[in-house]
């Protein structure tokens, strides 16, 4: 297998697994939005899912891949099965004692956390949302040893299975959800009952990729090797990308608190919109990135070997992402109207999802060129210019988001339209931030500070590698190389959305996506992309079978 093919598996299988997991979480926000809609109980849920990713996000998979996966995949590259093993035991032990104490710190300190880190919840939603902050914080204790077990397996090149696993915590929610609708649970009990079920995923999680890592590396032991020198090397590579992460969780803690101050539901749009947000980063861009992290790490002092995986990884990106923007924006509101509309979630719900996913589509090339550019960091061994930009992000995103989500909260919906505006500028009053049958837009102001903090980051990121790898061309030019075929796409889809208007939800989504989706693609052959003839040659297969 050459290394393009070898490139283009581990990518597959990385987003085939990731697919797999984002659909299940596809369906288990199409069952929360049914069984619960949007509300202070949705708002609760998602707080106490967020409060506690401080665990996930500090040690889990961002910072375990930055820094374990190099100096695993070198060891294992170079015959050192015994070291390799001893030093994936040594990060389990740190990783259990240190999870251990942080999640019973979080479970004492669940009411302080959630007022200090989400100040504006309406004391109705407060009192939902610690109780369930204390169930999650254990599950997301659980899931950094997925992380770890990720680590481990992706460097053995078994990259489906840790990708793939996510799908049981999905279905144990599902399993709920579906309970609840049946037999009609009140908001309160199903939202709880959701928090377990994401404890007894998170555990089932880890419990499916064991038996696995223990098949690839059955040597590893756990330990605390802090003496020993590839410990340390882990160590110095783990405190940058920690800060960076810690910048990053910061972030995500100032996006809560910020949404916090805006009208009910605002959080849960948002969260319905980063469903959709995340699912192409996840199978179109994470999964080239996390292939190519330990096939980039064993390139060690082969610039131009790296450049090459670099560059085609971001082309593949490109192809998929800028599409995706253009579909999220022409065609987003029959597909998400398609998917959610159901139960007590109405049209003007979907209305301000969609505007909101709108928002944040526009940087979507941007968040997924950047993923593959960070671990190109990682791979050449600079963690701290990727912490040092991700501060920079965070300081955009908290400033564009406050400065434009309180006009937005200002503007509602009602009834299928605009329902107008109230003067001012600062937060709404107590009163005016839950009114029945409203829909308040404040979250697309957030969005935008997402959308423009994304592209700050991905010229940071161009800058610092292109530094470390002067052959390394701009890496803007696959995005700009898409201009016409995404303009084209865009008029079609955009058309194609108001034709469909009074057809069902389904036929029209199907149309009016499929439409636009041919004609991108179509454009990009065209215009001699190679990505789109990799799309177009098994239709041609089948067609001329």
């Amino acid at each position: 297998m050459t290394s393009d093919q070898s490139q283009r598996s581990g990518s597959f299988l990385v987003g085939a697994g990731i697919l797999a997991s984002r659909l299940a979480g596809l369906v288990r926000e199409v069952a929360l939005a049914n069984v619960v809609g949007v509300g202070a109980a949705t708002d609760a849920i998602r707080n106490a899912v967020k409060i506690p990713n401080l665990l996930q996000n500090l040690l889990g998979e961002g910072t375990l891949s930055a820094s374990f996966i190099p100096v695993y995949a070198d060891l294992v590259e170079r015959g050192e099965k015994q070291r390799a093993s001893r030093l994936a035991g040594a990060v389990a032990g740190v990783l259990l004692a240190v999870t251990g104490f942080l999640v019973v710190a979080g479970v004492l300190l669940a009411g302080p956390l959630t007022s200090m880190i989400a100040p504006g919840l309406p004391r109705t939603t407060r009192d939902l949302t610690v109780p369930l902050v204390k169930i999650t914080t254990i599950g997301a204790g659980v899931l950094v040893f997925s992380a770890w077990c990720l680590g481990v397996l992706n460097t053995h090149r078994r990259f489906f299975l840790s990708y793939v696993a996510p799908v049981v915590w999905n279905v144990a929610q599902i399993t709920v959800l579906v309970f609840a609708g049946i037999v009609t649970l009140s908001d309160e009990s199903t939202i709880n009952a959701i928090a377990w079920a994401m404890l007894a995923g998170a555990l089932m999680q880890v419990a499916v990729q064991i038996p696995t890592v223990i098949s690839v590396a059955p040597d590893i032991r756990l330990s605390l090797g802090f003496g020993d020198a590839d410990v340390r090397d882990v160590g110095r590579r783990f405190t940058p990308v920690l800060l960076g992460r810690g910048v990053v969780q910061i972030s995500a803690f100032v996006d809560v608190a910020l949404a916090s101050l805006l009208a009910v539901g605002a959080i849960s749009m948002i969260g319905y919109a980063q469903i959709f947000y995340i699912l192409p980063v996840s199978v179109f861009a994470m999964s080239v990135a996390a292939a190519e992290l330990p096939e980039m790490s064993r390139m060690a002092g082969q610039p131009e070997a790296i450049i090459q995986h670099a560059s085609a990884g971001l082309r593949r990106i490109a192809f998929f992402m800028v599409f995706t923007t253009v579909a999220y924006i022409s065609v987003g509101r029959p597909v998400l109207g398609a998917v959610l509309q159901h139960g007590r979630f109405g049209p003007d719900d979907t209305a301000g999802v969609w505007l909101t996913l709108s928002a944040m589509a526009l940087g979507l090339p941007a968040v997924g060129a950047s993923r593959l550019l960070q671990n190109t960091m990682y791979a050449v061994g600079d963690t701290r210019g990727p912490a040092q930009i991700a501060a920079m992000r965070v300081a955009v995103t908290a400033a564009f988001g406050f400065v434009l989500m309180f006009p937005f909260d200002r503007l509602s919906m009602s009834g299928g339209g605009f329902a107008g505006s109230i003067s001012g500028f600062g937060p709404l009053s107590g009163d005016m931030r839950s009114v029945e049958g409203v829909v308040r837009l404040g979250a697309i102001g957030l969005a935008m500070g997402l959308a423009a903090s994304a592209w700050t980051e991905f010229l940071l990121l161009d800058r610092l590698a292109r530094r470390h790898l002067p052959g390394l061309q701009p890496t803007i030019r696959p995005v700009v190389d898409l201009a016409g075929p995404a303009a084209a796409a865009f008029l079609v889809g955009a058309a194609l959305s108001r034709l469909v208007e009074g057809l069902p939800l389904l036929i029209g989504a199907v149309i009016s996506l499929g439409g636009s989706g041919f004609v991108y693609v179509v454009f990009a052959f065209r215009m001699g992309i190679r990505e789109a003839d990799l799309v177009l040659r098994p239709i041609r297969r089948i067609l001329w079978r």
